[in-house]
């Protein structure tokens, strides 16, 4: 049975999975371990997520947008390293529609927390251990705006 990697060793070598192997499948193979055993909730007191710091996080520090596409718009995925592209382009299932709530198989939002601390079973989705538990609450706030604004929201 492997050992599971701790504190610098494991985020140096995710970041260097990342960066040399291409983001996703590396990230696959890391978690099928469960190297990244990350909190499994949202468990310390933070503020009411605020969607607009949630949407930048989406957009950016939580790399959402790589699959889920910019504000969660399928179609609007950004240019990224061709490798990087054809993994996402292979995953199975595909990344889900963010905007379509009746697509969405996680109704709640302890449920999508801990898909994003952990990873989501099934799926391509690896744990994001360096969220803040307040980034964590932004992130979700903004995941339930665009499920409101749905497929037509602002583009």
């Amino acid at each position: 049975m492997r050992k599971p990697m701790h504190g610098t060793t494991g985020a140096l070598l995710l970041v260097g999975a990342l960066s040399l192997e291409g983001l996703f499948l590396s990230a696959l193979f890391l978690t099928r371990d469960n190297v990244f055993a990350g909190p499994s909730s949202v468990s310390k007191v933070v503020d009411p997520g605020d969607a607009a710091a949630g949407r930048s996080l989406f957009n950016g520090k939580g790399v959402c947008y790589y699959c889920h596409g910019v504000d969660g718009h399928l179609d609007k995925r950004p240019e990224l390293a061709a490798d990087t592209a054809a993994l996402i382009a292979r995953l199975n299932p595909p990344p889900s529609d963010l905007r379509n709530s009746k697509a969405l198989r996680l109704k709640q939002d302890k449920q999508r927390a801990q898909a994003v601390r952990e990873g989501h079973p099934g799926t391509g989705m690896f744990p994001d251990t360096t969220m803040t538990n307040q980034e964590l609450a932004d992130t979700l706030a903004y995941l339930a705006l665009i499920r409101k604004e749905g497929r037509t929201g602002p583009q």
